[in-house]
């Protein structure tokens, strides 16, 4: 295996080449390396080094099990072509995916397709699952302030109090899903941040609110996007109040499995741990991974691998199954030879 420069800041491309002739045809095996800003209560005799940061999200098991691949299929290539190996950093937010195709990764190496997976606490141990479309949903994240007249808590009548404005706007916005999103279809809408007031007797000036929008179809997402701005300045123009909406950057598109590597995907995990430990038509999950990046631009799938009963995803109790270190291994090696093949 022979290294490329760095892409993304710190992310990593490993490059594999096999016995036969390439004419073109390579395929790529992601795996996120980032943590998160947790503090570990995992209780393992091997907790993080670094206080306050931990792998609450199985990456590290993610990398390993990729390095497992590359040495595997170093030392057989026992197949035609080429395989990339991408070690990407920032999928916690920070959307290193995008980051690494902004630095060319696509344009200098193209490659037909795509595959990564993700441990999943709670599927049993040896078996993977697939979702038919949709594994994981995209991410709009809004800051939004609300700005009133401050005042005197004792005479409300001659401020605008953007508190009162903020409570009719955080109940009002549950509508955008319960009364405007197709109920066959999925949308969340979460207010999670409220900051307001330094004290008891004063109005505020103005309300602070930052959360999240999670969808699984792009339509949805654009209706929920502007249906969201469209309340929210009507609403709080209708109290007496201004609004401004910031969107972050980075938001992530949902992450959307394609029919042909879905086909190759199944055949792979069948192949590893047997046909009756796949679930080829499991339910998606509403949070978001920036592997989205990548699937909007090569075709490919995201799979699921069982992490067996444990602390969920970003729990500060969570630890990576290693006996699952070698389904993901197995299946990574058998998805890149298939794929090659196919």
């Amino acid at each position: 295996m022979r290294l490329s420069a760095v892409w993304g800041g710190t992310g990593v491309l490993g490059i594999i080449e096999g016995k036969g002739p390439a004419n073109g045809r390579a395929v790529g095996l992601r795996a996120d390396m980032d943590a998160l800003p947790i503090v570990e209560t995992s209780g393992v005799d091997y907790p993080s080094e670094n206080p306050g940061v931990m792998h609450a999200c199985g990456h590290d098991g993610h990398t390993t099990m990729l390095l497992g691949a590359a040495k595997l299929l170093t030392e057989n290539r026992n197949f035609s072509g080429r395989v990339y190996l991408i070690f990407q950093p920032a999928e916690e937010g920070g959307a290193g995916a995008a980051r690494m195709m902004a630095d060319g990764l696509f344009r200098d190496y193209p490659m037909q397709a795509i595959y990564a997976l993700h441990n999943l606490p709670g599927l049993p141990l040896g078996h993977i699952a697939l979702c038919d479309g949709p594994a994981m949903a995209s991410s709009d994240t809004f800051h939004m302030t609300i700005t009133g007249r401050g005042g005197h808590a004792a005479m409300p009548h001659k401020a605008i109090d953007p508190v009162l404005i903020a409570s009719h706007f955080i109940v009002a916005a549950q509508a955008l899903v319960s009364r405007h999103t197709d109920p066959l279809k999925s949308a969340v809408l979460s207010v999670c941040q409220v900051a307001a007031g330094q004290t008891t007797n004063v109005i505020p000036q103005d309300v602070k609110l930052g959360g999240t929008i999670r969808t699984l179809d792009p339509d949805v997402r654009r209706a929920t996007v502007e249906s969201f701005e469209r309340l929210a300045t009507s609403l709080v123009q209708g109290f007496g109040g201004q609004v401004a909406i910031k969107w972050e950057e980075d938001a992530y598109p949902a992450t959307i499995n394609h029919d042909n590597q879905m086909a190759i995907s199944q055949q792979a995990a069948a192949e590893v741990v047997g046909a009756e430990r796949v679930d080829p038509k499991a339910p998606p999950l509403m949070a978001s991974e920036d592997f989205a990046f990548m699937l909007d631009a090569v075709p490919g799938t995201y799979a699921f691998l069982g992490n067996g009963p444990s602390a969920g995803l970003h729990d500060p109790a969570y630890v990576f199954n290693d006996e699952a270190m070698p389904f993901g291994v197995s299946y990574l090696v058998t998805l890149a030879q298939r794929a090659l093949s196919a």
